[in-house]
């Protein structure tokens, strides 16, 4: 059996809203394993984004532990969830989040530059994510001087630039045409055959069917969690 990088045992979030309480998440158990790449599903409201900021240590539980890479997260303070996010997680997200006058080498250059990595070592480590995602040759280049796609392949190249023990996704291909969306999909692909864990969320069947395994969530429960034949569909 690989190891785990994700297990969760009765993993619970509640918001209280006024008079009332929201039940996001409800006894979850769940076990990732090392290199998988799972796609987690669900309508508005099922609790695949509330799963997401749980395990990308960006909230706290309300009951049920975790665990990310056997260390456990549940009840660390704020500054310790900051650190495991900048040493073992990645994040891409919908809207890209760069820095607009930035360079992408510099946007990628981010998370070594909070790390504390020096210079010279930065600029390395940089430019070799961006040539994983092929983007060498628009290093120089600021966001609004590149395309969409392009835009989310920086983000990817800054995401996995501590080498993060797991890649998290959030709805990647949401501002990206069918095309573009499929290119990075692709990406992400090759990614994982190289041995990076991805966690996805989308509401996308098409996207999913990139993932070997996808977890259904409905009403904060997990509804079906199947593991599929044929992952990384041609578009």
């Amino acid at each position: 059996m690989s190891d785990l990088i994700i297990r969760t045992e009765g993993l619970t979030k509640d918001y209280v809203l006024g008079a009332e309480t929201v039940h996001a998440l409800r006894d979850v158990d769940l076990q990732i394993e090392q290199g998988e790449f799972v796609a987690m599903m669900g309508p508005s409201g099922s609790g695949k984004s509330t799963f997401m900021n749980l395990i990308g240590c960006l909230d706290t539980p309300t009951a049920g532990e975790y665990w990310l890479n056997g260390a456990p997260v549940s009840e660390l303070s704020d500054d310790q969830l900051a650190r495991i996010r900048n040493r073992e997680i990645g994040f891409v997200f919908q809207t890209f989040n760069l820095l607009p006058r930035a360079t992408a080498l510099h946007n990628v250059e981010l998370p070594l530059i909070y790390a504390g990595v020096g210079a010279k070592e930065r600029r390395k480590r940089a430019e070799a994510k961006l040539d994983l995602v092929g983007l060498m040759d628009r290093m120089g280049h600021r966001p609004p001087e590149l395309s969409g796609g392009e835009r989310q392949r920086v983000a990817v190249a800054r995401a996995l630039v501590n080498n993060p023990a797991l890649l998290l996704a959030d709805e990647p291909t949401g501002n990206l045409d069918s095309v573009t969306g499929a290119e990075i999909m692709r990406a992400l692909v090759d990614l994982n055959a190289d041995g990076q864990t991805i966690v996805l969320v989308t509401h996308e069947h098409d996207i999913a069917e990139y993932a070997q395994r996808q977890v259904h969530l409905r009403d904060g429960f997990i509804e079906k969690d199947f593991m599929k034949e044929h992952a990384g569909v041609d578009a």
